[in-house]
This record gives C-alpha cells, sequence and structure tokens, in this order.
C-alpha cells in the first residue's frame, strides 16, 4: 500500500483503465475528424448555400388604358385563367358615342373631299377650254393684224404705181395741152391726155383712201391682239384656281386623315372597356368590383404565371467566386422540409440589391462601414413544378449550388442564352 491506502495493484489497474480510455476517446476523436473532413470534401468543398431565397415570377401587373366604371367582373383571386381570357369589363356607353361621331366625321370628311376632287376636275376642264378659246382668239387676232399689213404693203405698192401714172399723164396732158395751143395736136388727143390724167388722179385718191382704211384696220386689229392677250392671261390667271383647289383637297384629306386617326382611336378606347389577360396564370391582388370608377394606371389585379416560376437566391458576394451559368442547384422550401427540387443557375443579376434600393448606399460621404453586399442569382427549375408539391411566389427557399464544374461564364453574353 501506498501513503493513501490504495494497493499498488489497484493503482496500476486504474492507470491502465484511464489509458484505455485515453486511446478510446482519441481514437473517437480521430475518426470524427476523418469522417467530418471526408463529408466536407465529399460533399460541401464544391458547394455554396444560402437561405435568404425566394420564389419568383415575372407577374403581370393589369390596369386600365381608359377611365371608366366596372360593369362586370369575370374572375376572383387564385382564379387560374388562359392568355386572352376576358376579366373585367368596363361600360362601353360613353366609348361608343364617341366612336358613332367619329365615324360620322369621317363620312362628312370623305364627302368633302369627294366633292373638292369634282370641283378641281371641273375647274380644270373649264379654265382649260377658256385658255384654249383664248388662245385661238389670239391667234385670229394675229392673223388679222399680219393680213392687215400686208394689205397696207401691197396698197403702198399700188400707190407707187398709181403715183407714177399720175406724174406721167400729167405729163402728157400738160404737154397735149401746149400742143393743142400751138394746134399741132388735136383736140380729141388733149381730150384724152386729160382724162387719163383725171381717171389716175382719181386712181391714186381711191388708193390713198383704201392705205388709210387699210392702217385702221391694222390699228383695230392689234387693238384685237391687245384684248385677246389680255384674254388669254386672264384664262391663264383661271388656272391657278386649279392648283388652289388642289391645295384645298389636299387640306381635306388632311382633315380626313385625322378623323379616320379619331375614328382607329375611338375604336381602340371602345376595345380597351374589355380587359384580358395578357399571361396565363394565377390571379391575385384582385382589388375592384363592379361600379368602381377606374383610372388609367390604376392597379387592378396582377396575373400570376406559376408556371414561369423561379428561384432568386441572394448569396454573398464572396460566394460567387467559382459560381458558372448552367451550374446544378439543389432547391428546398420550408413547407416542404423533406423534399427537394433540381434547378440551373441561368443569371447573375448586373447589380448587387443595394445598388438597385430605393436609397442606394452613398459610400463617398465618410460615414462608411464595410457590409458584405448580397447579389440576386437566378435559378431555373429543371421541370415543372410538380402539383403535388406546389410554390407560390413569395414562399422562402433554401438553395445549395454545385460549384464543381467551373466551365462557363458568369454574366450571360449576347452568343449564348439560356431559357
Amino acid at each position: 500500500m501506498d501513503e493513501s491506502g490504495v494497493p499498488a495493484a489497484e493503482r496500476a489497474n486504474n492507470k491502465r483503465i484511464q489509458g484505455h480510455h485515453v486511446r478510446w476517446f482519441a481514437f473517437g476523436m480521430i475518426t470524427f475528424l476523418l469522417l467530418g473532413t471526408g463529408y466536407w470534401w465529399e460533399f460541401m468543398r464544391n458547394r455554396i448555400s444560402t437561405d435568404n431565397a425566394y420564389v419568383r415570377a415575372d407577374s403581370a401587373q393589369l390596369g386600365s388604358r381608359v377611365p371608366g366604371t366596372v360593369l362586370r367582373v369575370f374572375v376572383e383571386n387564385d382564379f387560374p385563367v388562359e392568355s386572352g381570357q376576358v376579366l373585367l369589363e368596363l361600360d362601353p356607353a360613353d366609348y361608343k358615342v364617341a366612336l358613332e361621331k367619329a365615324q360620322a366625321q369621317l363620312a362628312q370628311d370623305e364627302a368633302e373631299v369627294l366633292g373638292a376632287e369634282v370641283a378641281v376636275a371641273q375647274i380644270d376642264q373649264q379654265t382649260a377650254a377658256q385658255v384654249k378659246a383664248a388662245e385661238a382668239f389670239l391667234q385670229a387676232a394675229r392673223d388679222n393684224e399680219l393680213e392687215a399689213g400686208h394689205r397696207i404693203d401691197e396698197l403702198g405698192n399700188r400707190q407707187v404705181a398709181a403715183s407714177a401714172d399720175l406724174s406721167l399723164t400729167k405729163k402728157d396732158s400738160e404737154r397735149f395741152e401746149n400742143l393743142y395751143r400751138q394746134g399741132a395736136a388735136p383736140e380729141r388727143q388733149q381730150d384724152q391726155a386729160r382724162n387719163a390724167f383725171n381717171k389716175a388722179k382719181a386712181q391714186s385718191g381711191a388708193t390713198e383712201a383704201q392705205r388709210a382704211a387699210a392702217r385702221a384696220a391694222l390699228a383695230a386689229a392689234a387693238e384685237s391682239v391687245g384684248r385677246a392677250r389680255a384674254q388669254l392671261d386672264a384664262a391663264q390667271s383661271e388656272r391657278y384656281k386649279v392648283e388652289i383647289q388642289r391645295y384645298r383637297v389636299a387640306g381635306l384629306k388632311g382633315k380626313r386623315d385625322k378623323s379616320k386617326a379619331e375614328l382607329e382611336a375611338a375604336q381602340l378606347n371602345l376595345s380597351y372597356c374589355t380587359i384580358t389577360a395578357p399571361i396565363p396564370g394565377v390571379i391575385a391582388q384582385k382589388g375592384i368590383q363592379v361600379g368602381d370608377r377606374i383610372q388609367p394606371g390604376q392597379a387592378l389585379m396582377a396575373v400570376v404565371p406559376l408556371q414561369d416560376i423561379y428561384v432568386e437566391a441572394n448569396f454573398k458576394e464572396t460566394q460567387l467566386t467559382d459560381v458558372r451559368l448552367g451550374q446544378p442547384a439543389k432547391i428546398e422550401a420550408d413547407v416542404y422540409p423533406r423534399y427537394a427540387y433540381r434547378g440551373r443557375v441561368i443569371g447573375v443579376r448586373a447589380g448587387t440589391g443595394a445598388a438597385f434600393s430605393l436609397l442606394p448606399a452613398e459610400n463617398a460621404t465618410g460615414n462608411w462601414i464595410k457590409v458584405v453586399q448580397r447579389i440576386p442569382v437566378k435559378i431555373q427549375f429543371d421541370g415543372p413544378v410538380p402539383p403535388d408539391h406546389p410554390l407560390v411566389v413569395g414562399m422562402s427557399l433554401g438553395v445549395t449550388i454545385d460549384i464543381s464544374n467551373k466551365k462557363g461564364g458568369m454574366l450571360m453574353h449576347q452568343s449564348a442564352r439560356y431559357p
């Protein structure tokens, strides 16, 4: 025995037992570390996870393009709808009246255009005939003026011949008069010479009178030419009425086109009284009832495409080093604790959540604290969500991405789009 009264054999046995326990404890710890390391190496080394993930869908927020009173509502919240299905109707009475008014205005404008086009043809034909008649009258006046000029020239030649005959017969008359006085010529020759002189004198006077008449006719013809030219100018100026009328037709056509546009707008406004579903989905956020007065831009309801839902997982920026498009993901919903969905990374947001917030951080002000940012990652389900495990927008999820395959890009390019 030792001083404590414990036999040496018992002390040795206790030491052996303690050594045995230590060895088993060390073996257990080493085994646990090896198993933990192996589990991490096999299952956790190439995986990143987050529980900051939610179900998302690109919902269609419905509103009205025109003001009006709700006449009928055909759906309620949670109703499934197809694309093009009528959801509600507005009272169309005011818009039908506006449509009829636009139709009447268009009919009036069409009639005015047709009348103006007929007037263009009539004025064109009438003024063209006036110009043609004025041109013919001017040509006739010019021909008369030319003929009068030729007549004056002809009478001038006759006057020259008559003057020459008068001068000759005068000399003959004077010569025979002297010969008769001298008794060298008979009286009969004197009478013949005097008669020829008087006849030549009369002929010269008649020719002069004719020339005077021809000059008067020429002056009258010249005056007629002036009047004909003035008439032609007036007729040609009337032709401008055709252009004026054509511009009027163009203006009326513009007015008609405006009425057509107003008619189309009235037809569109009437069609806007029927609101249909733009996409298939489920109705949500319905906030209207029959009799409500609504305004353009007012939110009426939403259509949520549950068949096209996706996951938006907000990972820390330090987790995204090896995230690539196309990597597989495991998705777990809080509502189904022991069920896993499968998906694939199809997009990484072009900015952090803080960058697109309503009041982004002003890190340049000086009051700065570094915070690890989160970046949304879009994950698409590999197939349709099973009907026995449905998901709705906003549900909380847990997402784990397998990043072992590091091929591919982190951001989407024009040449590589994922569906």
